[in-house]
């Protein structure tokens, strides 16, 4: 597999991870702390909602379907009543259909609700989005937030050529100085803005 594919996988796993030390009482939490994807977005419950939401489209634009053939069906709470076993067997889809790309579909285009891009670079956009909410939920929920050391590096490897582009395009926010010794991790939270204390 390639890196993109790798890093995209250890990124879904360690959300996953996160996602199963939710406990009952913390879905309906107001997760307004947690950076927002859009105005629908109040509780954990709805955090977690939109990342299943994402992992369905997984397979659908890797396949090179478009928004308007795909439709609404993936609209509206889609976690049910047993959150955590919706999740889990999401991201397997999500995971199978990545590791099953060919180093040639990685050239090829899908199509985003921002425009088209090769395959390659979509996996990187929704790898950072997982990463990072891994990150983000497991200080909201109280849990160990260290991420996987190889999905830190790979994030690291993927974000820091363009750091300063996306950070223009609202991606990230400004960086936060660390200690010239500071963790990998902690490097990589700082330069992208999402460090918490």
């Amino acid at each position: 597999m390639s890196k993109e594919q790798d890093v995209f996988v250890l990124a879904d796993r360690a959300l996953l991870r996160v996602v199963n030390q939710i406990k009952d009482n913390q879905w309906d939490l107001d997760a307004a702390s947690i950076p927002s994807m859009g105005s629908s977005v109040h509780t954990l419950r709805d955090i977690v909602n939109r990342h299943v939401y994402d992992d369905m489209w997984v397979p659908e634009t890797l396949a090179g379907k478009t928004i308007a053939e795909v439709g609404d069906k993936y609209e509206g709470d889609l976690l049910g009543d047993d959150p955590k076993a919706t999740f889990a067997s999401t991201v397997a889809t999500a995971v199978k259909a990545v590791e099953a790309l060919s180093e040639s579909d990685l050239s090829k285009s899908v199509h985003l609700t921002y425009g088209d891009f090769p395959v390659r670079e979509y996996l990187k956009h929704i790898t950072m989005f997982r990463g990072f909410r891994a990150y983000t939920i497991a200080k909201f929920i109280g849990v160990d937030s260290t991420l996987p050391d190889d999905l830190v590096q790979g994030l690291w490897d993927e974000i820091v050529p363009e750091v300063e582009n996306w950070r223009s395009m609202g991606v990230f926010g400004p960086a936060i100085e660390v200690p010239n010794d500071a963790d990998p991790q902690t490097k990589l939270l700082g330069l992208t803005g999402f460090l918490q204390k």
